[in-house]
Parts: structure tokens; sequence; C-alpha cells
């Protein structure tokens, strides 16, 4: 049955202010992908809400009018997600950015999910407090859309992710219902629907009001900067830090493809050309622990292999070493417009393993692959360089992006850390899920949204959306039975 839009505008346009609804095919253009840009498609229609009563009046239209919606923050998601593949509206929470509370006395800021990532650190840092979940892009990504994707950071092996930072969620349910999910407390006796909510990727809803953890600023911090002849000597550097007990803040890993794309960037080498991987530890906590961790990560990072090892006491000689990490996706678009970000997580272990055989898929579909990733906790993020005039070039970055997460599961790991599955990665979730594990996950999301109007075709796979990925798993299984696991 085709959706009825005008009447939905109609309705939109008499409860909503003129300012907010985005008609104009030009302005639509700017919202036809999220920070995956190999699919595009331009919504229909789009509205910019400035209030939770605002987005209440919005979906109450939708489900009144059966028209489906997608939410976007600030776009800035890696897997699809903000996509409007079918006809739906468009909603943008980027307009909400204020902060709603802060607690200090318990630890804890409510904000609109507008409200960028770094603004929650800034808002009280002054007071001796931080936000934790660092995305490297902070300063640009909001809060709601980090709720909807589970988004890490550089300090998740240490501090946990965003479902380790929610405390509570007021939430407007797909047919215009306003709840909330957790009482803002730490620990709840009620069914954890807040833990639901976090990581559903826009399917159960939009958040309006969220309250976050806030924690002390640690009294030392202290960074090390380790160089190592192969990338492989760097994973195991990873691995026997971890083993012995030590708990860093963050471990990151930049191949040398990344080291130079950084170097280039900056325009003189802060990090050392010839190293095949340079590997990042922050440790972080009282004095004289940091020292003693210090000490050890130094020595067990030499007996892998490192060839030198920095330390960076001070706040702006450790800004300046986190500067390159922070900035390596920006390096990578100044030798290639065009790049797809992958992300799978393994065990700490198998990193090693995994970081040669994606050497060897890179070589194989002859694309370049540079390597940055939080080490510390497996998460690999390859970015896969390609020409957009190239054809077929598509369908060639997709395959490629597919082997690369079929080499994690076959190690124990998952196909997403912290970029979500969305519209992306659905094929490949039967590769970890059975069909009963994936009807049970529905049934969550038809108890939120039972008409399917929130985000629809995300995250599970779809016989539409899936059919040409299964087509391509049974040739791959004829010709490897190995590779593929159905």
């Amino acid at each position: 049955m085709p959706h009825d839009w005008a009447a939905l505008d109609r309705d939109l346009s008499r409860r909503l202010p003129a300012n907010a609804v985005v008609r104009r095919r030009q302005e639509l253009l700017a919202y036809d992908c999220d920070g995956l840009t190999l699919d595009r498609h331009a919504p229909p229609l789009a509205v910019l809400p400035r209030t939770r009563e605002e987005v209440a009046e919005i979906l109450a239209c939708c489900h009144r009018h059966r028209i489906p919606f997608v939410a976007r923050g600030s776009g800035t998601g890696l897997s699809g997600g903000a996509l409007v593949e079918e006809e739906a509206l468009l909603v943008i929470t980027s307009r909400m950015r204020r902060i709603l509370a802060v607690d200090l006395a318990n630890q804890t800021i409510t904000v609109e999910p507008g409200v960028i990532n770094s603004w929650v650190t800034r808002a009280v840092a002054g007071e001796g407090f931080y936000y934790a979940p660092d995305p490297s892009s902070q300063v640009v990504c909001s809060i709601g859309g980090n709720v909807a994707e589970n988004s890490g950071g550089v300090h998740c092996l240490k501090y946990g992710v965003t479902s380790n930072h929610v405390l509570g969620l007021e939430v407007v349910l797909p047919d215009g219902t306003l709840t909330h999910l957790g009482n803002g407390l730490v620990e709840a006796a009620e069914l954890d629907l807040r833990g639901a909510f976090i990581g559903s990727e826009g399917t159960l809803g939009i958040a309006t009001a969220i309250t976050l953890r806030l924690l002390r600023a640690p009294e030392t911090v202290c960074v090390l900067l380790a160089d190592f002849p192969t990338t492989e000597a760097a994973g195991e550097a990873v691995r026997q830090v971890t083993a012995t007990g030590v708990l860093p803040a963050g471990m990151e890993i930049m191949d040398n493809f990344m080291i130079q794309a950084v170097n280039d960037l900056f325009g003189h080498d802060e990090y050392p050309r010839d190293a095949a991987a340079v590997l990042l530890i922050e440790l972080d906590g009282q004095a004289a622990e940091v020292a003693v961790a210090a000490e050890r990560a130094s020595a067990l990072c030499r007996q892998a292999g490192a060839r030198g090892v920095r330390r960076a006491d001070d706040a702006a000689d450790r800004a300046q070493l986190w500067k390159g990490r922070k900035s390596a996706f920006a390096a990578v678009g100044q030798i290639s417009p065009t790049y797809y970000v992958q992300d799978g997580v393994v065990p700490r272990s198998s990193l090693p393993a995994v970081l040669a055989a994606i050497g060897a898929l890179s070589r194989d579909h002859d694309l370049p692959v540079a390597n940055v990733f939080h080490a510390g906790d497996g998460n690999l993020h390859p970015l896969i360089l390609y020409k957009r005039d190239e054809p077929g070039v598509g369908g060639r970055v997709k395959e490629l992006a597919a082997a690369i997460l079929r080499a994690c599961l076959d190690v124990g790991g998952s196909i997403t850390g912290e970029h979500g599955v969305g519209a992306d990665k659905r094929c490949y979730l039967d590769w970890m899920f059975s069909p009963d594990d994936l009807a049970t996950m529905r049934r969550v999301r038809l108890a939120f949204d039972p008409c399917g109007l929130a985000n629809p075709g995300k995250i599970f796979p779809t016989p539409t959306s899936c059919a040409e990925s299964a087509r391509r798993r049974v040739e791959l299984a004829i010709t490897d039975p190995n590779l593929v696991a159905f």
C-alpha cells in the first residue's frame, strides 16, 4: 500500500514550526548517507525537532499514517544505520542540544540526544569529572547516536562502552508514547529495558533525554608509544601486556600505511616512518600504580620486539601522541577520498594471526587496507581504500569486507564491536546467530514496535536485502566449504 506523504506533510506542518520540515530535494541530498558513503539514498521528507514533545508528535503522526521513520543524529555512523533505503521519514535530532541537568554529587549528567560527545566532558571538566566513552569522532558525533550504536572508543578497554555509562533514558516509542527506561541509578531492581534499548540502532524508538555516568579525572596519566618491525609483533605486545594483569585505559595500533598517512597530514614525522606498526598505551590511576604499570608495559613491549618506547607524562605531549590516532580517518581521506571502514572483533590472543590474514586478503583482492584499531579489546577497524569510478569496485570492496569479518568469526570473534549492524552487515548476522536466536531478537523488537515502523530493514537479514549475499555465500561454500558458515 503506497504511503500518503502529502497527508503526513500536512499533519506535520500543523504541529511543527515551519523550519522544522525539510522538503526540497537539494536539501534532502545532505542526508543521503551516514559516515559509510558507499550506498546513498535521499529521504523523501525530513524533520528536525527541538523538543521531546515535537518528537512525540512526529512519531504519533507516522503511526497514524503508518509511515516508517529513521532516526539520525550527527550522521557519523559507519554501518548505514541512518540510511533511508525505503521510503521513510527521516527524524534528525541534531537540534536537540541542551544539557538538561548536572548532578555532581551523584556523578551524573542528563543531556538531549543531539549533544556532542566531547561537550559532556567539557561541561564538567572544571569540576574534575569527565565522560569516559570517547569515539574517534567524539568532536562531532552525538550522544543519541552513541546510544543507538553502543559506541566505544579509545578508553573502552578499561572503562567499557556506552552501555556501561548510561543510567537512564527518556524514550519516545514508535507510536508516540513517552516512557522512561532505567531509573538513573547504577543498580536497579527491574527488567533491564535500558540495556535492551542501547545498541538497538533506532529500531525501538528515539531517546530524547539520556542520563550519563560521570567519572572522576584520574590523578596521573601516562602514554607510551612503542614502534615495531611487524604488525604481528605489535599484536603480540598487546597480548603480553594484558596477560600480565596490567589494565591500560586504552591500547591502539596503527600500521605503516596509517603511520605514513598521519605523518603526511601533520607535515612532520610524529611517528617513526619506517615502523611497521606503532602501539599507543595509555595508563591512568594513582601515581605509584601508573609508574609500576608503565615500567612493566615498556619492558613487555621490548620483549615482544619493540624497537623503541617513548613516554609522555605531560598533558600536551600526551595529546600530541593521541592526535595522530584521533586524526587517522581524516589522514586516510587525504590519500583516498573514498574508503570503506569495517568493524570486527577478535580475541586478543588472535590479533597477530588475524592481522596477517587481513594483509593476505588485501593482496588477494588487490585493494589497499589501512589498519587502525582498539587493540586492547580486539576491536579492528580496517579501512579499505578504493576508487569510486572503478567499474565493479563496490562489489569487490564488500567481498573483501565480508572476508575480513569471516576471518574474525573463524577465531571466535564478532562482526561488529561498536559501529553496529545497520544496513551494512545485516546479511552477515546469521553467520553468528541461529534462526531461533534471530527470531527471539525480532520478538523483542516487536514488543516495542509492533507495526515495524522504526528504522525498517535494519539489523536483521531480509530476503530482499540479502538475496545477493545468500547467493554469494552459496558460491563461496562450493569453492571453499571451510570459508562460509551458514
